[in-house]
């Protein structure tokens, strides 16, 4: 077993105890059957970006404390040299660099993502999946071909995307070399509001 996936996994077993959460509430809150739930709460299953994100969601915790262990402490700016992004492997193909990770109470989820490029993902679907809030992506390097829903276009360096992320959506790197983009995530105001009120209920 993955020695970073089980402290993940041992992590969420605490918080969610510690709230009083069911599994069962869980696995309904995420989308997924009990079974599945069950699996990555015993860390035999690796997370993707999209569940970690709402599962802190659900908990009112920073993704950080998730990934880490660690509380960020930082309120009044944060600085991360380049190559020293927190990094987050949580998807095949998906090199994900957080950029904001020592800042607390974030409204945005800074990212440098690199998609590696893989010519048999060219011809297969494009795997889909949604999180909450809103993402901005940025292309630096390389050209990504993105499907929100039945919808499908190729971004070239210096496209921009915006978009609500609860669509169905899924991307790969395409044109024969990886893609360098920016994606930054962030909560709608709804989101924010419910994650205060879960908090005040501590």
């Amino acid at each position: 077993m993955n020695e970073k996936i089980r402290a993940i996994a041992e992590r969420i077993v605490g918080v969610r105890e510690t709230l009083g959460i069911s599994c069962k509430e869980m696995s309904e809150t995420l989308g997924i059957t009990p079974a599945e739930y069950a699996e990555y709460e015993s860390g035999s299953r690796d997370f993707s970006f999209s569940l970690l994100y709402e599962i802190a969601i659900k908990f009112g915790i920073d993704i950080t404390e998730l990934i880490t262990g660690d509380v960020p402490r930082l309120s009044r700016f944060s600085l991360i040299r380049s190559g020293e992004g927190l990094p987050i492997e949580r998807r095949r193909g998906f090199a994900y660099q957080h950029m904001a990770y020592l800042f607390r109470d974030r409204i945005s989820e800074p990212f440098r993502v690199v998609a590696k490029y893989d010519a048999a993902l060219e011809s297969q679907p494009i795997h889909l999946s949604s999180h909450s809030g809103h993402e901005f992506d940025y292309i630096l390097s390389g050209r990504l071909k993105v499907q929100i829903e039945n919808h499908v276009m190729e971004l070239d360096p210096g496209d921009a995307l915006y978009y609500d992320a609860h669509n169905r959506h899924g991307m790969i790197a395409v044109g024969g070399e990886d893609c360098v983009f920016l994606a930054v995530i962030s909560s709608s105001e709804y989101e924010k509001d419910e994650k205060k009120d879960q908090g005040n209920d501590l």
